[in-house]
């Protein structure tokens, strides 16, 4: 037997088998010295917000009822995912995004992400062209790039994704012989920009598509945390010929909860379906969401919303008095994002390490675009999961470590970043 000693500096040496490890891995990124305290980043929910007791009833409910199944790899539902769940999805997109559809048309992931995974596994080889927007969901940056595929830019604006660049992007793609393989989108409440796409736009990126015979693959991960009684149909409820859609019930229930979903039509989902060789997303999981969707789903979001909302605008209240003129953005109408542009030539980065040293996570704007210095000078907070006084604070901090790394804010734009040392 093999025993591992310490070095006389007491660091373990690297295991033999490291030598072996396959190129292009991600690097391992160091452990924060402390326990973050304010976590700005991610797409982490409120804990408050969590329905911690009717889950439990749900859990306790489901599993007496069909306990017996989790004896059998997917719940002997097969590769589409557990039926009850299927139904109550069926019927929450109808109510909520307009999306007239089946059971036999949603197949359950272990989240958005594996979803995603799914359509790249279906549709994309390496070396094929995906379009996405300006700035997107890091996420799907990072598994396109895994793909292998050729990422192609589309302006946005404070309305959304622009229609004319679409336009203007698949004719030079046209010209050169690149037919792309899809427009990535997220046109409700967008990740990062938090835009939401008019019914007018939405309209017009389509006619777009038809002109281009381009698929959409929509990203609805965030379209139901909108503030008001506005509801805007998704772009499959528009054209589900052209559309794939992807869901997930992290952001509207809880993330740790991997239960996300692909809508399509029946032939192209049973296609997708054959990439998903995991036995089945997991069944607690999924017995326990249909439980709790099909009795909680609307209470829980009549109380979700607008406790997001306040926090929003206690995030843009302490960005607005901290960072003063130096922070340019647009309050969200919906989400759990605020989306931050420092002047330009501000690199969000600079001052990364101190604030994780300080316990504050955030995102540098870079990681949200697949041209990293178009993103240098953004970042963008998360304003779901801390309090509203931890909001506060934490954004006090950030403004004072920003300025000392980077001379921004300046003095005469805030307050004098002394007084919240």
């Amino acid at each position: 037997m093999s025993v591992v000693t310490n070095n006389a500096d007491g660091a373990v040496p690297a295991p033999v088998f490291a030598s072996r490890y396959v190129g292009g891995l991600p690097a391992v990124s160091p452990s924060p010295p402390v326990g973050p305290r304010f976590l700005f980043d991610g797409g982490h929910n409120a804990p408050e917000l969590v329905p911690s007791d009717a889950l439990a009833r749900a859990a306790d409910h489901a599993i007496r009822a069909h306990g017996a199944l989790l004896a059998r790899y997917q719940l002997g539902h097969g590769p589409l995912g557990f039926l009850p769940l299927r139904h109550v999805l069926a019927d929450i997109l109808a109510r909520y995004r307009d999306i007239a559809t089946s059971a036999d048309n949603v197949l359950v992931t272990s989240g958005s992400g594996q979803g995603l995974d799914l359509v790249n596994a279906t549709f994309v080889a390496p070396g094929d062209t995906v379009l996405v927007e300006e700035f997107t969901f890091h996420g799907a940056i990072s598994r396109f790039r895994r793909a292998e595929a050729k990422l192609a830019r589309v302006a946005v604006d404070e309305h959304g994704l622009q229609p004319e660049a679409l336009a203007q992007v698949l004719t030079d793609l046209v010209a050169r012989g690149v037919q792309p393989k899809f427009l990535y989108t997220i046109p409700t409440v967008q990740n990062p920009t938090g835009t939401i796409l008019s019914p007018e736009r939405r309209q017009a990126v389509l006619a777009v598509a038809d002109q281009f015979d381009l698929m959409i693959v929509e990203d609805d991960c965030y379209a139901d945390l909108r503030w008001g009684e506005t509801r805007t149909a998704a772009l499959y409820a528009l054209r589900p010929d052209r559309v794939v859609y992807v869901g997930t019930l992290s952001k509207t229930l809880a993330p740790a909860l991997r239960v996300g979903y692909v809508v399509s039509g029946a032939d192209v989902l049973q296609q997708i379906a054959q990439s998903k060789r995991d036995g089945g997303t997991g069944a607690l999981d999924q017995i326990v969401a249909a439980e709790y969707l099909a009795r909680e789903f609307d209470a829980h979001l009549a109380r979700l919303i607008p406790a997001l909302e306040r926090k929003m605008h206690v995030m843009a209240a302490a960005v607005r008095e901290e960072f003063g003129t130096a922070a340019e953005f647009v309050e969200p109408e919906g989400g759990i994002f605020i989306w931050i542009r420092l002047p330009d030539g501000t690199d969000s980065r600079a001052f990364q390490t101190a604030a994780t040293a300080a316990g504050i996570t955030y995102n540098p704007g870079n990681e949200w675009t697949a041209e990293p210095d178009a993103g240098k000078s953004r970042i963008r907070l998360c304003f779901a999961f801390n309090s509203e006084q931890e909001i506060r604070e934490g954004v006090a901090r950030l403004a004072q470590l920003c300025f000392e790394a980077t001379g921004v804010p300046a003095r005469g734009a805030n307050l004098d970043r002394a007084s919240v040392r």
